[in-house]
């Protein structure tokens, strides 16, 4: 028996420990609160039975010359409210019907009244919990609010019908991304966010950098203690000879052991000293700076320029050059003063590299992609869409509904510009070959010239990125962009250059230093593949589905020029 027990898993005695329970007086017991979005959902099948309810108040009101209250309860597990009752005698009511209060309830539900529009509502029988507001300070009132608006309440708008809409919206197009990658058999890896290499090589890129922080505390100890002088490292140097010549002394006269160890020991101190005093003597306020004048990086935190990333793809090829099928889904960021409605300084981007594709296997993945995130909201928030439908954008299902069932047109940049230039419209910006589509450019070929979303490709190299593979005729390379109705460009991808010496060259072509981008060409140098990929910026994508007009409406906590609150 002794053998058997000492051969079991150790993980038996874990499980068998993990199921009980602590004494009941040390831990309130475990919530049993109950989703309103559960509630709706089942009607008034639910009627009868007890449940707990917690949420905030939208709106409340007192009734029957103030003998009950009728609550408007959400909990953001849906669009729907759930219609709360609550007597004077179970608690004062004036406490309970403010906008903003949350409120914690048990009670049973019941049906309303049959002209009632409420299928179903909760008749409170105990509050559990009440989470007062002053009426007055309280930010959201029960009107309506514009967007602008409520970004100066970044920390409480998602409290608000359409924050809260585009916060499922958001949710439910983050788990389709990883539903459909994972379909497609691709493995998700999490890239850096601080990175030394630029992606884009636009120069736009946020630095990383603990010089100033170190400078501080170096001005702060330089007032406290200031840095010693030159007399005062030349005073410590002749302690050190004095020192010196004592053990020379000691031994010339055939002192003991003890005695000369002891020496040795004061001249070992005396000479730490004199380091730490060399050292702090070169302590200087400010940042450092080389002789030429140039930033000491060699001083910072990673003895290296460092920056936040504008892109996970670079680093995400390394996995699609050893694992195939690869995707990176995080935040990016770019230091560009932009105040348009189309930018932000931290985005999301959803970036898969497939090894073995060329570019046409590119622009088959990314279409299939867009279309299973429009059907997902199709399929699975529709409540919020309709939303949507009836305040922002009365085409927006129809926009979901075209886009998930229509083949994407396919034209090269050379053709759209012609199909631009025949057009005879005046557009804002000019139309030639050799310029980057302006965002009215790609709404015309989506919204007028075809009605559909189109995917231009090859692009003239002198306007895309260094990594995008030369096509033959030495002017194009082998990009691509998906253009759809609302946001004009929703993805960017292309073929990535794969011949060594073809990618040395790009980089150079674009002014950027070659020795950060070692690594990089090492995945030519080392196995090179064909592979390619592309980039969705995740705020277009839930611009583009909810008709939004302002990115910054489409993120929880928007940066921008001027704005990071929280």
């Amino acid at each position: 028996m002794a053998d058997d027990a000492a051969s079991a898993p150790p993980t038996a005695g874990l499980a068998a420990a993990s199921i009980s329970s602590p004494p009941s007086s040390d831990l309130e017991p475990p919530s049993t609160r109950t989703r309103i979005r559960t509630i709706l959902d089942a009607g008034d099948s639910l009627a009868g039975q007890h449940v707990v309810v917690g949420g905030w108040v939208k709106t409340g009101r007192q009734q029957g010359k103030g003998d009950f209250a009728f609550l408007e309860v959400n909990d953001g597990s849906c669009q729907g409210n759930l219609q709360v009752m609550v007597d004077k005698e179970v608690y004062p009511l004036a406490r309970l019907t403010h906008t903003g209060t949350s409120v914690l309830v048990e009670g049973l539900l019941q049906k309303p009244p049959v002209e009632a529009k409420q299928r179903i509502e909760l008749k409170v029988k105990t509050v559990i919990e009440v989470g007062e507001v002053d009426a007055a300070a309280y930010p959201l009132p029960k009107t309506k609010l514009n967007l602008e608006t409520l970004r100066d309440f970044v920390h409480l708008r998602a409290r608000t019908n359409t924050i809260g809409a585009v916060a499922r919206i958001r949710h439910q197009l983050a788990y389709a991304t990883h539903t459909f990658f994972d379909k497609e058999d691709f493995l998700y890896i999490h890239t850096p966010i601080i990175t030394t290499s630029d992606c884009e090589g636009a120069g736009e890129m946020f630095q990383v950098t603990a010089l100033f922080s170190q400078a501080e505390k170096v001005e702060k100890e330089l007032k406290e203690n200031p840095a010693p002088s030159e007399a005062d490292v030349e005073a410590a140097k002749l302690v050190v000879k004095g020192k010196g010549d004592a053990v020379a002394q000691l031994k010339a006269a055939k002192a003991s052991k003890q005695e000369i160890t002891a020496a040795v020991l004061e001249l070992t101190k005396a000479k730490e000293i004199v380091l730490r005093l060399e050292e702090r003597s070169k302590l200087k306020p400010g940042i450092p700076h080389k002789a030429d004048g140039s930033i000491a990086f060699e001083n910072d935190f990673f003895k290296r320029p460092a920056f936040l990333t504008v892109s996970g793809q670079l680093q995400v090829e390394t996995y699609a050059c050893a694992l195939s099928n690869v995707y990176t889904f995080g935040p990016t960021f770019r230091a560009e003063n932009s105040h348009t409605s189309r930018h932000l300084a931290e985005f999301w981007m959803v970036e898969p590299e497939i090894a073995y594709a060329n570019l046409h296997d590119d622009m088959n993945c990314a279409e299939r992609y867009v279309k299973y995130l429009c059907k997902w909201l199709l399929d699975h928030c529709r409540e919020d869409m309709e939303f949507m439908v009836k305040h922002v954008d009365k085409t927006a299902i129809e926009r979901l509904e075209l886009v998930s069932s229509t083949p994407f047109e396919r034209i090269s940049y050379t053709k759209a510009v012609e199909i631009l230039e025949g057009t005879g419209k005046k557009f804002e910006n000019k139309v030639e070959w050799g310029i980057d589509l302006a965002s009215e450019h790609e709404r015309y070929l989506t919204e007028v010239i075809f009605k559909k979303p189109v995917i231009v490709y090859n692009y003239p190299k002198g306007i895309k990125a260094f990594y995008m593979r030369l096509n033959d005729d030495q002017k194009t390379v082998a990009a691509m962009d998906v253009l759809v109705p609302k946001v004009g460009e929703l993805i960017g991808g292309s073929q990535r250059e794969e011949r060594l010496d073809v990618l040395k060259q790009r980089i150079l072509d674009a002014d950027l230093p070659l020795e950060p981008y070692e690594w990089y060409l090492d995945l030519r140098r080392f196995g090179s593949v064909k592979h390619s990929g592309f980039g969705l910026g995740f705020e277009r994508m839930i611009l583009f589905a909810t008709g939004l007009d302002n990115i910054r409406d489409a993120i929880p906590f928007p940066r921008y020029p001027g704005r990071a609150d929280l």
